[in-house]
C-alpha cells in the first residue's frame, strides 16, 4: 500500500544453461529506496520477498539499446571471453541490469555482472 517509485538498476538473476542460453528460471530484484531500507514495508503478495544483497565484487560489461535476452546472453559471452580462464567468478548465475525507464529512447545503459569468487 506504499508507493515507492522505481529504482535502478532493475536486476535480473539469470541462470545460464550449458549452451549459454538462459533457463526459464529468473529472479527479478528491485532496490528499495533508501528511506525504506531500515524498515521495509511487508509485501502483501507472498511471492515477493525482502532480501538483503551482501556486498560483492563484480566483473561488469556495459552496453546500450533496448536490451533483450539475446543481448544479455551475447554480452555475457563477450565478458566471459574478455576475462579468459584466469578470472574466478560464479558460473551458475549472473546479473542482467537495466538502468533506464522504458520511455527513454536514447543513451540507454545495461550491464552484465559476473560475481567474483
Amino acid at each position: 500500500g506504499i508507493g515507492m517509485g522505481m529504482t535502478a538498476p532493475v536486476s535480473i538473476t539469470a541462470f545460464p544453461a550449458e549452451d549459454g542460453s538462459l533457463q526459464q528460471k529468473v529472479k527479478v530484484s528491485l532496490r528499495l529506496p533508501s528511506q525504506f531500507q531500515a524498515n521495509p514495508p511487508c509485501p502483501s503478495d507472498e511471492s515477493i520477498k525482502i532480501e538483503e544483497r551482501q556486498g560483492m565484487t563484480i566483473y561488469s560489461m556495459q552496453f546500450g539499446g533496448y536490451a533483450k535476452e539475446v543481448d544479455y546472453v551475447n554480452c555475457a559471452a563477450k565478458l566471459k571471453s574478455a576475462l579468459g580462464s584466469e578470472a574466478a567468478y560464479r558460473k551458475d548465475f549472473y546479473f542482467c541490469n537495466g538502468y533506464d525507464p522504458p520511455m527513454k529512447p536514447y543513451g540507454r545503459r545495461n550491464e552484465v555482472w559476473f560475481v567474483k569468487e
